[in-house]
């Protein structure tokens, strides 16, 4: 390939800020094809974006030759089976977080990439992001000496603006999304806990429903102690007051402590020296460096930026805090 030129599957909302337009502003990227079940909606979004083509059938848009790669936006149910698809079609796939309902779907797509020898890619875009690849850099450097623990809190009232709406609101059907807002929000962070620490010894965790009329927890609580020795502790819930929302993950070591958030831009360094604050613009498509980089491990020019194999670590851990 000396061109990637991606379908997507799913053109919703998550495609048209944070992902579509990227894919034609990154080098040898190319977006020939979109799908999505409502046709005049993938019509409308082809249009808008000025997409050449549109589907509103999926195994048309993976056998379309002009297509080379696919990327798969669809809410979790479809992950599995679109993947599947893609892969046995000789497309390699980059497909959204979660990466699928369960780990045991997980281990399915992962097998079928490797029996295939189709690259996977999973869409845990915060690895490519500066931001948190300072927060890399400073643990590298030990500017908080050694590492002990990390506290991350994510405290959200009902409908929280942090989701994007959506007309079914299928991220509270488990049916659909795996889970409720934890399914949806805590891949990212649990993945950067892993880039971070590595291998996992052991994990466990609680989840409640606490709201009446839901049929997903709304608190869970989870904690994993790395083979290093660092112990992380979580928390997510999805029913406080407004007021008392909170997004923030601490990384206390030896010589002070790490604060910052999953959704904002200031990274705040603390030890006995001083206090030091990095700020970072907004990125206009918060998944192009993730997109930069899975184009060019399908190209052949670097490493899977994040693999079959990482992705299926967060899901495992997802099913055990939540006792899937």
């Amino acid at each position: 390939m000396q061109e990637i030129r991606w379908g997507i599957i799913g053109c919703g909302d998550v495609t048209e800020v944070k992902s579509g337009p990227a894919f034609n502003k990154v080098n040898n990227s190319k977006l020939v094809a979109v799908m999505r079940r409502d046709g005049a909606k993938a019509a409308d979004y082809a249009k808008r974006h000025q997409v050449p083509k549109w589907y509103d059938n999926a195994t048309q848009l993976i056998n379309d030759p002009e297509v080379n790669a696919i990327y798969i936006a669809t809410p979790p149910l479809q992950h599995e089976a679109y993947t599947i698809e893609a892969l046995k079609a000789s497309k390699p796939v980059y497909v959204e977080k979660p990466m699928t309902l369960d780990a045991n779907a997980a281990q399915r797509m992962t097998d079928a990439a490797n029996k295939l020898k189709v690259k996977l890619c999973v869409a845990h875009y915060r690895r490519a992001q500066p931001m948190f690849l300072k927060v890399k850099e400073l643990l590298a450097a030990h500017t908080i000496g050694d590492v002990r623990l990390v506290r991350l809190k994510m405290l959200q009232s009902p409908n929280p603006a942090l989701i994007a709406k959506t007309a079914d609101n299928w991220r509270i059907n488990p049916a659909i999304s795996g889970g409720g807002l934890f399914h949806d929000l805590a891949p990212h962070q649990l993945d950067l806990m892993t880039y971070y620490f590595g291998a996992v010894k052991n994990a466990m965790g609680i989840a409640a429903r606490q709201q009446e009329n839901t049929e997903v927890d709304d608190l869970v609580a989870g904690n994993i102690l790395f083979e290093n020795g660092i112990v992380f502790s979580g928390t997510w819930c999805f029913s406080v007051a407004p007021q008392d929302q909170a997004d923030n993950c601490v990384i206390y070591g030896s010589k002070g402590h790490i604060n910052f958030p999953m959704f904002g831009n200031k990274i705040t360094v603390t030890t006995d020296q001083s206090t030091e604050e990095y700020v970072f613009e907004p990125l206009q498509h918060v998944q192009q460096p993730m997109i930069e980089r899975v184009v060019d491990y399908f190209l052949g020019k670097g490493q899977n930026p994040c693999s079959g194999e990482d992705a299926l670590i967060t899901m495992k851990l997802m099913d055990d805090f939540t006792g899937k």
